[in-house]
């Protein structure tokens, strides 16, 4: 059996590091991706491109393929606030009423002290470089990241634009990918 965040003296104490998500553009890639990562990496399942029983679908199979790997599994979407979802937690802008581990989103001070203020788990902090997510959005870049993630008690996960390369430039020991960790190169 996996275990799971509620069973944990504290979720902040064991937040995974490396965070991959699931997006259509990284889809055809996750098992792969996921068997790479390094046990007791973080998957976040957004996967908002299906509905209704493909959905679940595709999340229990990923979610089985993570849980083999020893990683934690995070739901996103309206699914979230219903326990009937076997996720270790949620990802979103607000708290559901599930139990578990919430994962935030936010790009300025204002949504990190929301994120504060509902105790978050953690934080995904973005864009922090140019992303495919957002094409043409502004970014954090470096030094806007690391000045709103430092001032916060809130683990802080950096997302938007990330790769092996671009967390070492960042020196930040969280961080998140779609592309990043999932295409052929990241591997």
């Amino acid at each position: 059996m996996a275990l799971r965040y509620s069973d944990c003296m504290t979720a902040r104490q064991t937040l995974p590091l490396l965070w991959l998500l699931s997006d259509l553009r990284n889809d055809a890639g996750l098992e792969r991706a996921l068997a790479n990562l390094p046990r007791g990496s973080g998957f976040v399942f957004r996967h908002y491109h299906l509905s209704g029983s493909q959905r679940r679908g595709r999340f229990d199979t990923l979610a089985d393929v993570a849980r083999s790997h020893g990683h934690t599994v995070v739901l996103a979407g309206n699914e979230a606030g219903s326990g009937e979802w076997s996720a270790d937690g949620f990802y979103g802008a607000q708290r559901s009423d599930r139990p578990g581990l919430w994962l935030a989103t936010a790009h300025d001070a204002d949504e990190i002290r929301a994120a504060e203020e509902g105790r978050a788990d953690g934080v995904f902090l973005s864009p922090v470089f140019p992303t495919a997510s957002h094409p043409g959005a502004p970014t954090l870049g470096v030094d806007a990241f690391r000045k709103l993630a430092t001032r916060t008690s809130v683990p802080v996960i950096a997302l938007g634009g990330m790769t092996h390369d671009r967390a070492a430039q960042l020196q930040w020991p969280r961080w998140g990918a779609i592309d990043g960790l999932a295409s052929a190169n990241a591997a």
